[in-house]
């Protein structure tokens, strides 16, 4: 991994990356310490905690503040948007699509705006919970769970 931005890529900083580019569930901090620490088994959490912030500062990871949840971290930065479980509040990706850049285009024409980042936060109920709810009427005991 070559140095980005003119920044010093430390090992702590190599295996927070690699750990968070491997990870699919946009983390918390202390989710991602707790994958990280197997590998580092020294580090501490403040470290994690420190690092995100310098990396997401650095625009090498993206810091997800969507609304109701800790701040997630994305490892991921090519362009896409999030939706997010009102019940278990996993956040998954959702591929980047012709609308939203046609939209881009839009608010170039009618605003002058050039668009350089997009915050657009989607929210539903997720397939484990959906079917989770499902499984909640009478007669039925069982809990469906795809996490």
């Amino acid at each position: 991994m070559q140095p980005q931005n003119n920044i010093r890529l430390t090992n702590r900083r190599k295996v927070i990356i690699e750990e968070l580019r491997k990870l699919h569930t946009h983390p918390t901090a202390d989710e991602l310490y707790e994958v990280v620490r197997k590998r580092l088994p020294r580090i501490s959490l403040g470290t994690v905690y420190r690092n995100l912030e310098f990396l997401a500062g650095k625009g090498i990871i993206r810091k997800l503040e969507i609304g109701g949840t800790q701040k997630r971290f994305d490892g991921d930065l090519d362009i896409h948007q999030h939706i997010r479980c009102t019940e278990c509040e996993r956040i998954d990706d959702l591929p980047a699509g012709t609308a939203v850049t046609r939209c881009d285009r839009e608010i170039l024409e009618n605003t002058g705006y050039e668009i350089i980042e997009r915050r657009v936060e989607f929210i539903g109920i997720c397939p484990a919970c959906r079917a989770r709810r499902a499984g909640e009427g009478p007669g039925h005991s069982g809990v469906v769970d795809t996490h």
